[in-house]
C-alpha cells in the first residue's frame, strides 16, 4: 500500500517532496505546481523520471504508471530510454502522415519560392510554375514525391520528347530538381525517376537527335531596307525601342529594361548591369550616332527612370509591345500584297531575330574578327584557360563595328526616324 491518499493530496499545499513508496513520490514546487516523479536505479546510478503533473495525473494512473516502469526494470530495459523511443517513434508516424498529405505540387511550389531571389529574370519563375502545371501537375501533381517513378516520368515526357523537344528537356530538368529537394527535406528516398544521365537516357533518345534547333525568327538583312521604311511610319514607344533593338543588337529585356542612369549620351556608352545580363556580367554598349539621336528624342517622364516606361508605375513597357508591333507591321504587309515579315519557314520575325540579322551581316559583309561580333552580342567568347588571359572588352572595334550596323541600318531604310 502506499503512503500517500487522494484526500491527502488533493489538500498538500507545502513545497516540498512526499514519498508514497517504491520511488514513487509528488513534489510540490513553490508555485504550487504538483508533479509526479518516479526515483529508481539503473546500473548503480540513481535517477529520476517524470510521471506528470497533478491532478491531471491522479494517485491511482501515477501508482499504474511506476509500477509498469518497475516492471521494464526488472526486465532490464531502462524506462527513460524506452520513453523516448516511443516518443520518437510517434514524432516519425506523425511525420510520416504528414508526408503523405505533401503531394509533389507542393514541393514544387515551395522550391520556386525558395529559389525565386536568386534568379535574376524576373519571368524564370512563372516559366517554371507554367510549365510544371502544364506538363507535370496532370500527371504526378497530387502524388506524393515518394509515390512517383519512371513510368510517370515517361508518361509525361514521352508525347513532347520530340515534339517539343526543348520544353520536355526543361521539364525533366525542373521534375528532378524538385525531386531532389523533396529527398533532402526526407520526403522520398532511393534513385531519382527523373535523372537523365544512367537512367532516363537509356529509355529515350537524345535531345539532340529528337529536334531541329528552333532559332528565333530573323529577317534576312538584305530585305531590312525595306523594313526599317516600313517602320519609319509606326509612331510610339515600342517602335522607338524597336529600333534601338536594331540598332544596338541587343537583347529585347535588356532594351525594355533600359533606364536612364546606364546611359553617358557624352561617353556615347550605355552600361547594362550584370543583374540584367544573361552572362551575369556588366556589358558596355558602344552607342551609334543613330542610337544617340534615337535616344535625344525620347521624352523622360517624371516620376519614371525607364527609358521606355509602361503604363503601371515604376515599369517598362511589356515584353509584348514589340511583338505586337512586329505583328501589325506583318498584318499590315499581307494586306498591301506583300508577303509579311517572315522568315525562310513562314514565321513572323522576333524582335530578339535581329540579334542573328546583325550577326549574319557581320559575318557575310564585313572583316571583323569573330571575337569583335560575339562580344557585341555580349556572347562569352572565351573558356577554361583562355578566359582566364582575356582582359579586353574590345571597346573601340565594337565602336566601329556598330557606327558601320548604324550606317548599314539608316542608310539602307533612308534614313531611321526618331521621335521629335
Amino acid at each position: 500500500m502506499g503512503k500517500l491518499t487522494a484526500k491527502q493530496i488533493e489538500n498538500l499545499t507545502t513545497p516540498g517532496t512526499y514519498e508514497d513508496g517504491d520511488g514513487l513520490r509528488l513534489l510540490i514546487k513553490a508555485n504550487g505546481k504538483k508533479y509526479w516523479v518516479l526515483r529508481f536505479q539503473l546500473s548503480g546510478k540513481r535517477r529520476e523520471m517524470g510521471l506528470g503533473t497533478y491532478p491531471a495525473i491522479g494517485l491511482k494512473e501515477a501508482r499504474q504508471n511506476s509500477s509498469d516502469k518497475r516492471r521494464l526494470l526488472r526486465d532490464g530495459i531502462d524506462p527513460l530510454q524506452a520513453r523516448d523511443e516511443v516518443r520518437a517513434a510517434q514524432v516519425a508516424a506523425e511525420q510520416q502522415r504528414k508526408n503523405k498529405s505533401i503531394t509533389f505540387q507542393d514541393v514544387s511550389v515551395d522550391y520556386i519560392e525558395a529559389h525565386r531571389a536568386g534568379w535574376k529574370n524576373v519571368k524564370h519563375a512563372q516559366q517554371w510554375t507554367n510549365t510544371l502545371a502544364t506538363y507535370a501537375a496532370p500527371v504526378i501533381g497530387d502524388l506524393t514525391t515518394s509515390q512517383i517513378t519512371t513510368e510517370h516520368l515517361l508518361e509525361i515526357l514521352k508525347p513532347i520528347w520530340a515534339s517539343k523537344a526543348e520544353t520536355a528537356s526543361r521539364v525533366r530538368n525542373r521534375i528532378e530538381l524538385v525531386l531532389d529537394a523533396a529527398k533532402a527535406r526526407g520526403l522520398r528516398d532511393g534513385e531519382n525517376p527523373a535523372r537523365w544521365r544512367g537512367h532516363l537516357d537509356k529509355l529515350l533518345p537524345p535531345s539532340s537527335k529528337a529536334k531541329r534547333t528552333q532559332n528565333h525568327p530573323a529577317l534576312p538583312y538584305s530585305q531590312l531596307s525595306r523594313f526599317i521604311q516600313a517602320l519609319n511610319s509606326i509612331e510610339g514607344q515600342s517602335a522607338c525601342a524597336l529600333k534601338m533593338t536594331i540598332l544596338t543588337a541587343c537583347r529585347t529585356s535588356e532594351v525594355l529594361a533600359a533606364d536612364w542612369s546606364e546611359i553617358d549620351l557624352k561617353a556615347k556608352l550605355w552600361s547594362i548591369p550584370a543583374a540584367r545580363m544573361k552572362a551575369g556580367k556588366v556589358h558596355t554598349v558602344p552607342l551609334s550616332d543613330a542610337v544617340i539621336a534615337l535616344l535625344k528624342g525620347l521624352p523622360q517622364i517624371q516620376g519614371s527612370s525607364h527609358l521606355f516606361p509602361g503604363a503601371r508605375k515604376g515599369r517598362p513597357i511589356s515584353n509584348m509591345a514589340m511583338l505586337m508591333t512586329l505583328r501589325r507591321m506583318d498584318h499590315k504587309e499581307l494586306e498591301d500584297g506583300g508577303k509579311g515579315w517572315r522568315d525562310s519557314d513562314d514565321r513572323i520575325i522576333t524582335a530578339h531575330g535581329f540579334r542573328s540579322t546583325f550577326r549574319d551581316w557581320a559575318a557575310e559583309r564585313t572583316n571583323y574578327a569573330r571575337e569583335v561580333c560575339e562580344m557585341s552580342l555580349a556572347h562569352v567568347v572565351a573558356n577554361g584557360a583562355e578566359a582566364a588571359y582575356w582582359r579586353s572588352d574590345l571597346l573601340d572595334k565594337r565602336r566601329a563595328l556598330m557606327a558601320d550596323w548604324a550606317e548599314f541600318v539608316t542608310l539602307n531604310g533612308n534614313g531611321l526616324a526618331v521621335p521629335e
